[in-house]
């Protein structure tokens, strides 16, 4: 048990200093702007028949977890609260781009242009 809460602590102190070496890459302005677009996205691509079934569950899986009150980091954290959200989001976003191509984000995205270059270079696709 004693292992494990080391290895929690280092993980929380490598998200921090993360989170303030690279503050360019989603300020906390911009991913509360982005929310409700990137659940409605989340809620499109779920729903999307066509998508593999993996996707599909990761997205539910992902939805369950921004939508539980227990988070990896506890959001009253500065900083690093809401990173392992953002983080968790970038990785199956990630994933979802991968198999299902950056097309299936682009046709689900409901906000503006520039909202869809933010998740996409969240997602590590800079080009669509």
């Amino acid at each position: 048990m004693g292992g494990l809460l080391v290895l929690y602590v280092v993980l929380l102190i490598l998200l921090w200093c993360y989170a303030r070496k690279h503050p360019e890459t989603l300020t906390m302005k911009d991913a509360l702007r982005l929310l409700p677009d990137l659940l409605r996205l989340l809620r499109s691509l779920t729903a999307d028949k066509s998508l593999p079934s993996g996707v599909r569950f990761r997205l539910v899986l992902l939805l369950v977890y921004l939508l539980m009150p227990i988070d990896i980091v506890p959001d009253f954290l500065p900083v690093i609260g809401y990173a392992d959200d953002v983080i968790i989001v970038a990785l199956v976003l990630r994933s979802v781009i991968r198999r299902a191509g950056p097309d299936a984000l682009v046709k689900h995205w409901p906000g503006s242009v520039e909202g869809l270059q933010v998740v996409m270079r969240l997602a590590g696709s800079g080009s669509w």
